[in-house]
């Protein structure tokens, strides 16, 4: 094994997304807040009126509600007078929150729990109940931005204009945000959907985390249709094992938050998923042998794209093209198709604005993206950060490679570490050459991190050549220099993502610029 080190200074800039607003919010009262919800307050509340929510102080406007929650280690109460001066007119905390801004001279309005409490005075306050569009969430461990984006590309394919909230962007119609989670705050949540209805979207595809669901971020949203792609190890630091996460993917399926809901069968945690859902399901695999009222056939695998056959009920079937490599990414095409045809959409009028377009047209950005040139070893660039995704990823890469297969990757700090030995082992089974490198070390040790990893990776039945090499950007020209002509390079974490998060300073970065230079510099064009 060889050692590579290269130590590169930190970059103090901060990388903070707009959160996406309504662009003429309707103010409404605070008293008929307090009125509606049945709640307790304390100041007067006479003329007051709010045309916004907030939980930072940094994204403040006159008029707003300013929600008090208690952290880890500061309740947000302290800033009110910081909010006051910001613009906030009203405050929303609890008895604790309330004590400690009894300062600030802002009306307060009192609950037992902000977080459980926002959603739906979110949705009061913003409308975004009202006229809503249509409405798609997708849970999973793997394969939720995918389906995502897939499914908006479906619906604009069938000449909707569409909203997307997923880790990678926020969209509203043409216009395009970095995203800050995965699943946005429920105030930020409901802004957004109110500025999609000033914008005449009808349909939203939403990109739903376990965090989202046990941390209120969906509450107060109704949504058509939701589904279920996987499940596999990951975030074992949120949640104490397996059955904990399922459980907080299921809170999906429950009659409060969807109307309907496409399961994958493809893991077995699909099969529970039906047993214990609360709204009507229907199933679909993409496994062979697997029973499912949906089931996907791989037609044709090229370089540019899977080709694959969706059959239902009645013997009813769609065959199209996804552009992008891999079974899963059929498995997610489908899925999203599915999700269609439970919303009311008819399968033929699908596949005829499928056929006329030549298959599914999507972007998909940081999802096995190929960043090359027709000349040289190609590179992908993966936002997959779990041993699953891996896996997967891996295997189609390797598909299409007539030389050998190299490996990128690091691990992300202050995160699930329990994952990291089996992320080292299947990288290492599934590549002729690792590379083993930094991701987001935020406050670990990057090092520590990387032992880690190459410890799991010595655990692999198959060894590759294994090199240890940091920071990612000496990394990934220390790959390209290795590869040769027909040789396929997958970085795999960073994806599509424009920054690195080093001592929670967010470092302006991006993997794709990184790799198109480093192909220049090595002489591909």
């Amino acid at each position: 094994m060889n050692r590579l080190l290269f130590q590169k200074e930190d970059c103090v800039t901060a990388r903070i997304p707009p959160v996406l607003r309504p662009e003429h919010p309707s103010a409404r009262s605070l008293a008929g807040l307090v009125e509606e919800f049945g709640l307790e307050s304390v100041g007067s509340l006479d003329g007051v009126e709010i045309s916004g929510v907030t939980l930072s102080t940094e994204d403040l406007h006159p008029g707003d509600l300013y929600v008090g929650i208690k952290g880890a280690h500061s309740h947000g109460a302290r800033y009110a007078v910081q909010a006051r001066d910001g613009g906030a007119v009203a405050l929303l905390t609890d008895p604790e929150g309330a004590e400690l801004a009894k300062d600030a001279g802002l009306p307060i309005i009192l609950v037992s729990s902000p977080r459980e409490a926002l959603g739906d005075i979110s949705a009061w306050v913003y409308r975004s109940a009202d006229h809503p569009p249509l409405l798609f969430g997708t849970t999973g461990t793997n394969g939720k931005t995918s389906t995502s984006y897939l499914l908006e590309g479906i619906l604009k394919q069938l000449g909707l204009v569409t909203g997307l909230s997923s880790t990678s962007e926020r969209h509203i119609g043409d216009l395009t945000v970095v995203s800050r989670l995965t699943t946005p705050e429920a105030s930020e949540m409901h802004a957004l959907l109110a500025r999609m209805r000033e914008n005449n979207v009808r349909a939203v595809a939403v990109e739903v985390s376990a965090q989202a669901l046990t941390r209120n971020r969906v509450d107060g949203i109704m949504f058509d249709v939701v589904s279920f792609t996987n499940l596999s190890h990951d975030h074992l630091d949120d949640y104490v094992d397996m059955e904990e996460y399922f459980q907080a993917k299921l809170a999906l399926f429950d009659p409060d938050r969807a109307k309907r809901g496409v399961v994958s069968l493809d893991t077995s945690w699909g099969q529970r998923v039906v047993e214990e859902s609360r709204i009507p399901v229907t199933t679909i695999s993409a496994t062979p042998g697997v029973p499912a009222e949906w089931t996907v056939d791989i037609v044709e695998e090229q370089a540019a794209y899977t080709e694959f056959k969706l059959t239902g009920p009645e013997n009813r079937s769609l065959t199209t093209r996804v552009p992008v490599i891999g079974w899963h990414m059929a498995a997610n095409a489908a899925l999203a198709i599915v999700m269609l045809v439970e919303a009311g959409f008819e399968l033929e009028a699908i596949g005829h604005a499928l056929d006329v377009d030549g298959g599914i047209v999507a972007y998909l950005p940081g999802r096995t993206e190929r960043i090359s040139g027709d000349r040289g070893p190609s590179v992908y660039v993966d936002f997959g950060h779990s041993a699953d995704a891996f896996l997967n990823t891996l295997a189609a890469v390797r598909k299409f490679t007539a030389g050998r297969t190299i490996m990128v990757f690091g691990a992300d700090g202050d995160r699930d570490a329990s994952k990291r030995l089996e992320m080292g082992r299947v990288a290492a089974d599934g590549s002729d050459i690792l590379v083993i490198t930094d991701h987001h070390p935020r406050f670990e040790d990057p090092a520590a991190i990387r032992a880690t990893l190459l410890e799991g990776a010595a655990l692999a039945e198959h060894q590759p050549q294994i090199l240890e090499v940091s920071p990612p950007e000496l990394a990934i020209r220390e790959a390209v220099a290795l590869a040769r002509e027909g040789d396929s390079i997958l970085w795999a974490g960073p994806g599509h993502q424009d920054y690195r998060d080093i001592r929670g300073v967010r470092t302006p970065y991006s993997a794709r610029d990184e790799a198109r230079a480093a192909l220049i510099e090595a002489g591909w064009a």
